[in-house]
């Protein structure tokens, strides 16, 4: 973390911040795939033992300092991008159904739910349209939105590059409720949004703070600490938990930056284990099994229960990776250089890698089906990869 802590400060002074927004952006982009302050590295030779292809791939924009996921619902998938573009496509083939233009640009999406596809711009506008591309409603929330807004019975969430939650009425946009929180004066700027299964709303805070609301009104159902911040400085301190909470029955399980994954009773908020595994990107979660992308590029298999390390793959480190995405017998993660790489969900041996584009992955591939799975890199590639045998 010392070394961490250097590269900030020496981009911090490189760079001629001078206000703590500057210093927040100039972090999260020097550190995490915008701005490489190590290179990758090299990749290891192996026999692959699966055949990957990608079915289709589109071009929606370049993401420019956003993250973007894209949504697959129906047989459709949804894009968006920086420059105010959003586009579907069918699922399987990958054709184009239509494009339009925002009209402005664009730093959060795309979310699904209630016939609605949504978006969020840099300006703090919630902008909603029908399934074929019509603009329905505008809502202005309090700051920037830099995730996908999540929708649950009938209430849009949206998370706000201010910390505080939005739920908005998913027919017209009305403000139904907010949900706000003090925050440390030097927090990562990520484009961690919310996480909603069962009517209650799982986000993630600076600090390493999990909490849990209720969909339809935005109150508090418990709060735990994933993380507690170490260190002297405000910089070794940053334990924020940049990525989303993963639900996988009755525990749901979120990971801190220079912190610790931890698994939480989602009726409780008691904290059911923890282990020193940080990360940026995230986790994911099958099958009584937890993966997690280390902040340094090492991949962990842990067991759902316990927290015990079944196996970590230490190949790809520097190579700033996705979360992971388990299918079946395989995990895939993105990494910098546009490569997805996949390994044997009981070994972590690699089976197989292919390249998209020469360009980095944004940090949540999207199942798409059983056998495959949606990514988007930076420069605008749109790709549907299959595992199928």
């Amino acid at each position: 973390m010392r070394l961490i802590s250097f590269l900030v400060v020496a981009a911090f002074a490189i760079s001629g911040c001078t206000t703590i927004t500057d210093l927040k952006t100039d972090i999260s982009e020097r550190m995490f795939g915008r701005d490489q302050t190590d290179p990758p590295a090299e990749l290891v030779d192996f026999k692959p033992s699966l055949k990957p292809s990608i079915v289709w791939s589109a071009k929606v924009g370049e993401s420019g300092v956003a993250d973007f996921i894209p949504a697959a619902a129906e047989g459709f998938v949804y894009a968006a991008s920086g420059n105010g573009e959003i586009a579907k496509f069918e699922a399987i083939k990958g054709k184009q159904v239509w494009k339009i233009n925002a009209g402005e640009a664009l730093t959060g999406g795309v979310g699904l739910g209630s016939q609605l596809v949504l978006v969020g711009t840099p300006t703090g506008y919630v902008l909603a349209y029908d399934l074929d591309g019509k603009l329905l409603w505008k809502s202005k929330v309090s700051s920037e939105v830099l995730s996908a807004p999540q929708v649950d019975n009938g209430v849009v969430v949206v998370r706000c590059g201010d910390s505080r939650i939005f739920g908005l009425n998913a027919k017209d946009g009305a403000r139904k409720w907010v949900y706000e929180r003090a925050t440390p004066t030097l927090t990562l700027r990520s484009s961690a949004g919310v996480t909603i299964a069962d009517g209650a709303v799982y986000a993630g805070f600076a600090g390493g703070k999990l909490v849990a609301l209720r969909a339809d009104d935005g109150k508090t159902l418990w709060e735990a600490s994933v993380s507690l911040p170490k260190g002297t400085t405000e910089l070794e301190r940053i334990a924020d938990i940049t990525s989303l909470p993963v639900v996988d029955g009755s525990l749901v399980y979120s990971v801190a930056y220079q912190g610790r994954v931890a698994a939480v009773e989602r009726t409780t908020g008691r904290i059911s284990w923890t282990r020193d595994i940080p990360s940026y990107t995230g986790l994911g979660a099958e099958e009584a099994r937890v993966y997690v992308s280390h902040e340094t590029g090492a991949v962990f298999a842990l067991d759902y229960s316990s927290g015990r390390t079944f196996w970590r793959q230490a190949d790809l480190k520097n190579r700033h990776l996705s979360a992971p995405l388990p299918m079946g017998g395989v995990v895939a993660v993105g990494d910098v250089e546009g490569y997805v790489h996949f390994m044997d969900r009981d070994e972590g041996n690699f089976v197989a890698r292919l390249q998209t584009e020469k360009s980095a992955i944004m940090p949540q591939p999207v199942a798409l089906g059983t056998n495959g799975f949606l990514v988007q890199t930076r420069k605008g590639g749109l790709f549907a990869v299959s595992v199928a045998q």
